[in-house]
């Protein structure tokens, strides 16, 4: 009882005290241990470590990959050579798309959002929309592959995906094409938003590329996680072993040739917030699942949801989406990865179908308000640093419309392919 009691009041301080997540987390952990709900041995193998490697070497890599000015020479030249307005800022979210499958997604705002800045200052226009729809792709994207996001690495973990099944998984097509089939409707509803922006482009030029070394590495990971699964079939190391070893080479490559920065700096500033809260995470919801509170929900699921998989099929994504809105997706989603699994054996439902459900609605869920990802609120703090502000609603207005056109042609198209 003490570990759901405790899991429940951290849960509480994720929601009122999102800036303190990380502290509450870690506390949470440490209580476990001293209470004697967790031995510490149990604590240390329940987290899940390839993840963490994975996350670490990922975040590694795409800070050098930001430093060494690619995408950002991409963006420009994009925009260079469209017509106007709306079509680069379409080029632009394409370029979004892509980049947030393999790079961090905050990153992948801090990368963007200055050229998308210079564009609308250049042509008098507000940039507050773009840059909202900037997040807001890269949050979609994020979940099409397995070192997107967070959240797609965890259920990777838990359901012993490697990088190749995310395309294709048991023979039929996977999440990458249920996020596809979603932002290409997000890109009509873009698309009609700027229909008036007709402006002919000026030149932006200025980026230059410092080095490709980043993106060699960057595509050594992409390529060894898409043809090593043979070596990992339960992809329980190696995805987090080639990240970390490939972030340790960029590492000392950047130390002893370009330094850019301090290594020591780009070190201390890579995201150990979210690193540390996902560690305390595995531990408090593997503590509340040795005590049997997720079998127990679980059986409850089982016996009180009705055997009809469709409805199960649309509770388990609308919930998701309402939920990821105002809460932090990554507890919800470790919480419910059990449950679901739980629930689909119990009630003989297709368990691809109910996980990645879960994925897709957790996922998309945090572009319906300000504070639903934490790419949206960089990108609301970027806009209110450079003297543009938009209310909440204004958002949700805007995140509403945006998360409905991509999750409902995805939800079709997943149930159509695994129901």
């Amino acid at each position: 009882m003490g570990s759901l009691l405790l899991f429940c009041m951290c849960y509480l301080g994720f929601v009122f005290f999102e800036n303190h997540k990380t502290k509450i987390a870690l506390a949470g952990s440490f209580l476990l241990i001293l209470l004697n709900e967790l031995s510490l041995k149990q604590a240390f193998f329940e987290v899940h470590w390839n993840v963490m490697g994975l996350f670490v070497g990922t975040l590694v890599l795409a800070e050098l990959f930001r430093l060494s000015r690619v995408p950002a020479v991409f963006a420009e030249w994009l925009v260079d050579h469209s017509k106007n307005v709306r079509m680069a800022l379409i080029l632009v979210f394409i370029l979004t798309s892509i980049i947030s499958m393999f790079v961090e997604n905050v990153a992948v705002v801090l990368l963007i959002a200055p050229v998308i800045l210079a564009l609308c200052e250049k042509l008098s226009i507000s940039p507050i929309k773009p840059l909202i729809l900037l997040a807001m792709f890269s949050n979609l994207q994020g979940t099409a592959t397995l070192i997107g996001d967070p959240p797609s690495m965890i259920l990777g973990s838990y359901m012993k995906m490697n990088f190749g099944d995310f395309f294709f998984y048991m023979g039929k097509p996977s999440i990458f094409f249920m996020v596809q089939v979603g932002a290409f409707f997000a890109l009509l509803f873009a698309f009609f938003l700027f229909y008036h922006e007709t402006e002919p482009i000026t030149l932006l030029s200025i980026e230059v590329v410092k080095s490709w070394v980043p993106s060699i590495l960057l595509l050594f990971l992409i390529g060894i996680l898409a043809f090593g699964s043979n070596l990992d079939p339960e992809s329980s190391w190696l995805a987090g072993i080639t990240a970390m070893i490939l972030a340790l080479i960029g590492l000392i490559w950047h130390y002893f040739g370009p330094a850019w920065e301090k290594t020591t700096n780009l070190i201390r500033d890579l995201d150990w917030n979210t690193t540390l809260f996902l560690m305390g995470l595995f531990i408090l919801v593997g503590a509340v699942r040795q005590e049997g509170w997720m079998d127990a929900l679980s059986n409850w699921a089982v016996t009180n949801l009705p055997d009809n998989l469709f409805l199960v099929f649309t509770a388990v994504i609308f919930l998701s989406l309402l939920i990821s809105a105002v809460v932090d997706n990554v507890p919800y989603l470790i919480a419910m990865i059990p449950v679901v699994q739980n629930v689909s054996a119990g009630l003989n439902l297709p368990l691809p179908l109910l996980t990645f459900a879960l994925l897709i609605g957790t996922c998309l869920g945090g572009n319906i308000t300000p504070i639903g990802a934490s790419a949206n609120i960089v990108a609301v703090s970027f806009l209110e640093k450079n003297g543009h502000r938009i209310s909440f609603f204004s958002y949700c207005k805007i995140g509403l419309i945006f998360t409905l056109s991509a999750v409902i042609p995805a939800a079709i198209t997943l149930w159509l392919i695994w129901a």
